[in-house]
């Protein structure tokens, strides 16, 4: 299943943050959203995700206009999106976090992931406000991987993480990947990204200033490009 995207234009109010950014998503292929602080990059994804309304532009998702559909809507046809930050219910155990949006308690969808992420199996009786930022990052991420979507939005996911986890993620967007996964991700870790990123769109200002897939263009010219 593919996203596609045209001439996407949001904001906050009057002021509009993004301005004309297109790009696609495959499915079994990973899109990097990268740059600077505060040039963009969550306001075009949460516009992806259904949470901003556009000014401008466009959505396709499996052949069908999504543009003007909820967050809600997108996610009952299969994207799942997780923001920067408040990403757990402080007040509910780990557990509760991870079953709480389902109709079941299937143990098995999070199988892969306490595989990796054992601490999580470990505390599932343990408040999530209690847990690190870093550990708060890692359920927040396998709560949405547990949703097993045709397409993950994941904003910063490696923000905080150690850098053991931040490999584990890795492995485990490239195996969702492998099963026909699609991810866009919103990342200024250019390590982490290097591990799964087929497509990158570099924003600066809001604009799209380079885009193409990340082994053609490389990471020493994706990075001139963040150095402030």
């Amino acid at each position: 299943m593919n996203l596609t995207f045209t001439n996407i234009v949001c904001g906050y109010g009057d002021t509009l943050v993004v301005r004309g950014v297109a790009g696609q998503v495959q499915g079994g292929r990973a899109l990097a959203i990268v740059g600077r602080n505060g040039v963009g990059k969550s306001t075009l994804l949460k516009a992806l995700a259904g949470l901003l309304p556009l000014a401008q532009g466009q959505l396709i998702w499996d052949g069908r206009n999504i543009t003007g559909s909820a967050l809600h809507t997108r996610v009952a046809q299969g994207m799942a999106y997780t923001p920067q930050d408040n990403v757990v219910f402080a007040d509910l155990n780990v557990a509760e976090n991870l079953w709480l949006h389902l109709d079941d308690r299937d143990a098995d969808r999070y199988t892969d992931l306490f595989e990796q992420f054992p601490l999580l199996a470990r505390r599932l009786s343990q408040r999530a406000g209690s847990l690190s930022g870093g550990e708060r990052k890692l359920l927040a991420f396998s709560r949405t991987l547990g949703l097993r979507p045709k397409l993950a939005l994941l904003d910063e996911p490696s923000e905080g993480v150690q850098p053991e986890n931040i490999d584990r993620m890795a492995r485990l967007i490239q195996h969702r990947k492998s099963t026909g996964a699609s991810f866009i991700i919103v990342e200024q870790n250019l390590e982490f990204v290097s591990a799964f990123a087929d497509d990158v769109i570099v924003l600066d200002h809001g604009e799209q200033v380079l885009q193409g897939a990340f082994a053609e263009l490389g990471r020493e010219r994706i990075e001139r490009h963040l150095v402030v």
